[in-house]
């Protein structure tokens, strides 16, 4: 049978290390005040659109984003590690100048030395939303709340992009989100990409 569901690939608010561009991978970095007035906005957004179940990275940063949605919503979070941020190595806390002034070829192609490989962190984020899709129900939606670089590597998981297409989906912003839904199929397509409002009267094209 068809996937049914939908799923909303959240991304957590700004953070300190974000406004001065440091590689925050696994680290954990809290949210900044502005991070945490974009979190409410946001939740304030996505509970229109009423969720059924919210998974969320353990990563501070990810999992307050998660708690105002959980607030606004009366659900549970549930935490997975599957969803925290592709591990930096030696790029952690080193800001894009930095990295890039030390890694040059490796910082082109994102390609971090002594970190964690980029299709892996995609496969190990598909495997996440595919647990949380277990407690939405038949036409239910999911709110998988994450980070920039795990998401985008997800996402492209799921719509069966190949390694040297990655690239296509440009970034998420801080609180941004996208809508995955069902192929007719099967499979997953794009519904929304880097969005932080909601569609209004919005008709869709015969070519859905």
């Amino acid at each position: 049978m068809p996937e049914t569901r939908r799923i909303v690939c959240w991304r957590h608010g700004q953070t300190t290390w974000n406004v001065e561009k440091r590689f925050q991978g696994q680290t954990d970095i809290p949210l900044n005040e502005v991070g945490e007035a974009q979190a409410r906005e946001a939740a304030a957004l996505l509970a229109a659109m009423r969720p059924d179940a919210i998974v969320a990275s353990d990563l501070r940063r990810a999992a307050v984003t998660a708690q105002c949605l959980a607030e606004r919503t009366g659900l549970e979070v549930e935490y997975d590690k599957g969803l925290r941020e592709r591990f930096g190595g030696s790029w952690e806390g080193l800001t894009t100048a930095e990295i890039r002034e030390r890694w040059p070829e490796h910082d082109a192609r994102m390609d971090i030395p002594d970190g964690e490989d980029v299709l892996a962190v995609g496969e190990r984020v598909h495997e996440a939303a595919l647990r949380g899709l277990e407690r939405v129900p038949e036409h239910g939606l999911l709110v998988v709340v994450g980070h920039g670089a795990a998401l985008r590597s997800g996402i492209s998981r799921m719509l069966g992009l190949p390694p040297e297409l990655r690239q296509v989906l440009g970034p998420l912003g801080n609180c941004s989100w996208s809508v995955l839904g069902p192929l007719r199929v099967g499979g997953w397509r794009l519904l929304e990409h880097n969005a932080a409002s909601l569609p209004e009267g919005r008709v869709l094209s015969d070519d859905r």
